[in-house]
């Protein structure tokens, strides 16, 4: 679905009080400017900046290809409950050699488009740990999972504009 933007304000849809049907003119600073659809399908805009549903989508697969290469199985994507929001499931079969469990782990994934010098992971605060961690115990009570270890991890992605095949990707295990 697009949403039309005017001025980086959302608007309304056809009919409704604050949207306007015809463009209007470009102008300056302060002024009315153009009416632009975003297209939330389309992998860039007019700068070469990535969209950001679309730089976080880039940035869950791959933080999926990461996790299957560090032998772990993904059973969820973008998991929804009343609790919140968990980007990515997985189990860990490697922990079951040493413990004699596998580990069932909940990863929360931070795409950016650049290096900051705190790197993407520093966006997941205190309150974003909490809202994972709600999520992570309805999950626990509402699938089968007695027997196993929990995990929470963070798999920090930089997609620099234009390199979309090239991301870094770092995975923090036991991030909190």
């Amino acid at each position: 679905m697009a949403w039309w933007r005017f001025g980086g304000a959302r608007l309304g849809q056809p009919g409704q009080p604050g949207r306007h049907d015809q463009p209007a003119e470009p102008g300056e600073h302060g002024q009315p400017g153009r009416l632009v659809e975003k297209d939330s399908a389309g992998p860039a805009s007019r700068t070469g900046r990535l969209d950001p549903k679309r730089l976080g989508q880039l940035g869950e697969d791959a933080a999926c290809r990461c996790l299957k290469k560090a032998g772990m199985k993904i059973l969820a994507r973008n998991y929804r409950c009343p609790g919140g929001e968990i980007d990515i499931i997985a189990l860990d079969p490697s922990t079951g050699r040493t413990s004699q469990a596998e580990t069932i782990v909940f990863v929360e994934v931070k795409t950016r488009a650049a290096e900051t010098p705190a790197g993407p992971e520093a966006a997941i605060d205190a309150h974003k740990r909490g809202q994972v961690v709600k999520a992570a115990k309805y999950y626990l009570r509402h699938y089968p999972t007695k027997g196993y270890l929990t995990r929470y991890d963070i798999v920090a992605v930089i997609i620099p504009p234009g390199k979309e095949q090239e991301p870094t990707v770092r995975h923090i295990q036991k991030a909190f």
